[in-house]
């Protein structure tokens, strides 16, 4: 019993260092902390592999994936989008080791290039970055949707329902009250998010094997039907585009880029992760290897049980996955299975959320949006901040009313959450690569060595080339109603930031009082830790909140603090 109690002690201690070790982390970039770290390294990597959702989402994307290069583009393609993602992924978390902030990339950029331009540049980045996650979180919202009312077409394939736009509107509102709603209530006690994601993390893992399996015994024992060839499913070469050869190969790439967006979750959410220097680089990198291997192998799976080429990709459901379920495995099991996607799409939807407010706090934080001191606060009775929370809700809901007008808008809306992201990904580590590596800040555990700067140029290279052409059309010479409208999306976005930054962020952005102060803690700290480490296991450091103007550290009076409002000393 003293040995177990004895282990039990080393094992709280332990936590307890750790616990201040990540506060003072936090303390060096110049932020308190606020939010519990509730999440371990296992749940973190459930929420960020759910965010990603690469198999179902090269499912839904299937029809495209076959119109743009057809199988060669969607496997071999798909391996060159993973080698460069996973670039992307170790070169964010290389910097996101050093500086461990849920602001991420904005605020790489601005410590890598602490200049008026590299303020500017920070302010845009964090603008297209939470654009990105917002219109990802909808989009999210928009294919539980269609998955929803495609699931009652199967059953009643007269109902017209599923094409008027108020009902999609009605269902996608009750979507998004009910993600928002539920990240609202599930942080009031530390457990619950994590093991919600825990469960959804599992679900999914699941549901890959149980709708592999399914497809794969349906293909192989009914009567009637039989598996495509190897040579079509690994060399057959499709283009229904009406783009030149060498072009569509590179809009092939688009799904499977698509389908590895937004691993920059956790980024976003370190500021609820143990040990973030240590676990954060390593779950960005994991998530997008777990990704690329389920992905992979359930396009595998799917090309091989296509019975009809030409249903899937323009089926009664106007959803090719549900087209090819409901082709192999029949209306009952097929409506089984989706249903239970569905559901796990819905707990997507809500790591989706979690995410995206965390980096709308994170902004507000540093005064980037209208009203950020309303906005930056966290609700101490549901301990989320909840403000930034129905922002958010409120903003995706405001596009559904597109439903009822403008549906080429509002998809355009939804496919612009990867050209966010992937600029968002380019500008910090362009950043790095033009700041130089010995910028970085010290303190990082994950560090990439040799390996950097050609990670750094890969993933520069990448995200450039798929921005283009993640803007083109999806035939040459299109009519008006086909157009790509990503870029008006985008380029509206951009004239709200602009005009935002003019009228009062470039003001307020990282300048407030409570902004300053921080940065002057952090190049303070800093600049102590390259000189005397004070990380110790034996003497803990402790973050103490004092009032504004008292100037110490190490309890003594220290007259180049600048008043920072905050305190830092050894345990004795």
């Amino acid at each position: 019993m003293d040995i177990e109690a004895d282990q039990d002690n080393k094992s709280d201690r332990k936590n307890s260092v750790q616990s201040v070790n990540d506060a003072h982390d936090l303390a060096i970039l110049g932020h308190v902390e606020e939010l519990t770290r509730k999440f371990d390294p296992w749940s973190m990597l459930a929420l960020a592999f759910s965010i990603l959702g690469t198999w179902s989402t090269l499912a839904v994307g299937l029809s495209s994936g076959l119109a743009n290069g057809g199988p060669v583009s969607i496997l071999w393609g798909f391996i060159v989008v993973f080698i460069c993602n996973i670039c992307i992924a170790l070169s964010l978390g290389e910097l996101c080791s050093a500086m461990p902030t849920a602001l991420g990339q904005a605020y790489y950029i601005h410590r890598l290039f602490d200049t008026p331009i590299g303020r500017f540049s920070s302010y845009m980045c964090a603008w297209i970055n939470t654009f990105g996650w917002w219109t990802l979180t909808a989009s999210q919202a928009a294919f539980m949707t269609e998955f929803m009312l495609g699931m009652k077409v199967m059953f009643d394939t007269e109902w017209s329902g599923a094409g008027k736009g108020w009902v999609q509107f009605l269902v996608y509102l009750g979507v998004i009250l009910a993600f928002t709603a539920a990240n609202v209530v599930a942080c009031r006690k530390d457990k619950i998010l994590p093991i919600f994601n825990d469960v959804i993390g599992l679900w999914y893992i699941a549901l890959f094997f149980m709708i592999s399996l399914a497809l794969l015994i349906s293909v192989g024992t009914r009567d009637g039907m039989s598996f495509q060839p190897a040579s079509f499913v690994f060399g057959g070469w499709l283009n229904g585009t009406g783009w030149p050869t060498g072009v569509v190969w590179f809009t092939g790439l688009l799904q499977g880029a698509y389908a590895l967006t937004a691993f920059d979750a956790v980024i976003h959410m370190i500021e609820e992760l143990p040990e973030p220097r240590k676990n954060a680089p390593r779950i960005a990198w994991l998530a997008v290897s777990l990704g690329a291997a389920t992905g992979w192998i359930f396009m595998v799976v799917c090309l091989f049980c296509i019975q009809d080429l030409e249903t899937v990709i323009d089926g009664p459901t106007g959803l090719p996955f549900s087209d090819l379920v409901l082709q192999t495995i029949g209306r009952t099991g097929s409506c089984v299975l989706l249903s239970l996607l569905v559901v796990n799409g819905l707990g997507q939807a809500v790591s989706m959320a979690t995410t995206g407010s965390r980096l709308t706090w994170g902004f507000a934080r540093d005064a980037g949006i209208p009203w950020s001191g309303y906005f930056s606060k966290v609700d101490p009775f549901w301990k989320v901040p909840a403000r930034a929370l129905w922002l958010q809700g409120a903003l995706i809901a405001l596009v559904g009313i597109l439903y009822l007008f403008a549906n080429t808008v509002l998809e355009a809306i939804f496919s612009v959450a990867t050209i966010a992201l992937t600029i968002s990904y380019g500008m910090p580590i362009l950043a790095l690569v033009l700041a130089g590596r010995d910028k970085l800040p010290p303190g990082g555990t994950f560090k990439l060595g040799k390996l950097g700067p050609l990670c750094n140029w890969v993933s520069v290279i990448y995200c450039s080339i798929t921005t283009v052409f993640f803007f083109f059309p999806g035939e040459p010479n299109p009519a008006p109603a086909d157009m790509n409208y990503a870029i008006a999306v985008f380029g509206v976005m951009l004239v709200i930031s602009l005009a935002f930054w003019v009228i009062k962020a470039r003001r307020t952005y990282l300048k407030s009082d409570d902004a300053a102060m921080r940065i002057e803690l952090a190049r303070e700290l800093e600049q102590r830790e390259l000189v005397n480490p004070i990380i110790e296991t034996q003497k803990p450091v402790v973050i103490l909140s004092v009032p504004a103007g008292v100037r110490s550290i190490g309890g003594e009076q220290d007259p180049g603090m600048a008043g920072s409002g905050l305190m830092r000393r050894r345990e004795k």
